[in-house]
């Protein structure tokens, strides 16, 4: 299952520097993750802040 950043995300941007796949890209209001891309290693959830990314 590929990851997701739910709405507690604050823009941080740290989770998209630790992705090792670049799955990860700033969106509108949160960063976003390309399930397609995401081959579910866990390292975003492991540096964010505030919990944001989850397995989907």
């Amino acid at each position: 299952m590929a990851y997701v950043i739910n709405d507690d995300c604050i823009s941080c941007g740290a989770c998209e520097a630790e992705c090792p796949v670049s799955a990860i890209s700033a969106g509108d209001d949160k960063y976003v993750i390309d399930a397609d891309t995401c081959i579910s290693c866990g390292a975003c959830a492991g540096v964010c802040p505030v919990g944001a990314p989850n397995e989907d």
